[in-house]
């Protein structure tokens, strides 16, 4: 076995959930269970189909790290809510006091959050620079988006093993960070605390059968399906999730 096929096979065991593979030519965006939880911590649907981010991100990662990991972490979150006492409260609360919980909605619920933010953070044809309010302030921080690209990217490239890569609104001002693992900023174990504007999921799962080692090529390609539109209404809290 090829690790190709290790990771296909490993990653449907390790999630306890399985979603038979697509056919050859068919669409199964749509075709994920939603398995009928009454806690509220629902995976939400991706926003465009596997193929849609290609030559960039590949249709069978993408399925992959929707329909297996982030699958995953929500059905775990879900197990474990009611005997820690969450089923009823909503994501932004629970990572702002995650250290009160066990590891288990730590990991999971970080895990979660992470990826319901990154799908929204991807578009087909995305790209090109910001603009507005947010490009300014780009320019104001890191003097230029060139220099934002260079620092984020060098950022993301120096996460030791899995984690992420993130820009941030932290008291008015824009600053990169990273986390380890499935952490993020809205927690109150991280030393850098504040808004997700833009996050980069660096784990292996994310890039490897397509990039393998190559994380550097992963981040390089990251910039051209990134929606600015979306980072945007962050900036200026038009989003609410």
């Amino acid at each position: 076995m090829n690790k190709r096929e290790f990771l296909k096979t490993g990653l449907a065991i390790g999630t306890g959930i399985f979603v038979a593979p697509a056919l050859a030519g068919e669409n199964i965006l749509h075709k994920v269970e939603t398995l009928p939880y009454n806690t509220g911590f629902t995976q939400i649907p991706l926003p465009y189909d596997y193929n849609a981010l290609e030559p960039y991100i590949d249709a069978l990662t993408m399925e992959i790290h929707y329909s297996k990991h982030h699958a995953g972490y929500t059905a775990n979150l879900n197990k474990v809510a009611p005997d820690e006492g969450i089923q009823n409260k909503g994501i932004e609360e629970i990572m702002a006091s995650v250290s009160q919980y066990s590891p288990a909605v730590r990991n999971n619920g970080g895990g979660f959050y992470n990826h319901n933010f990154f799908w929204k953070v991807l578009k087909p044809g995305g790209g090109n620079s910001p603009k507005g309010t947010f490009l300014k302030k780009i320019n104001k921080t890191f003097r230029s988006f060139d220099d934002f690209k260079v620092q984020f990217s060098q950022k993301a490239l120096t996460v030791f093993g899995s984690g992420w890569a993130w820009l941030i609104e932290q008291n008015g001002k824009l600053l990169i960070t990273s986390t380890p693992n499935q952490d993020n900023p809205l927690m109150d174990i991280v030393t850098e605390k504040g808004r997700p504007l833009l996050a980069l999921d660096v784990w292996e799962h994310a890039y490897y059968l397509k990039y393998q080692n190559k994380r550097a090529d992963y981040i390089k390609a990251f910039w051209n399906v990134i929606d600015w539109e979306f980072i945007e209404s962050r900036l200026e809290r038009k989003d609410s999730f």
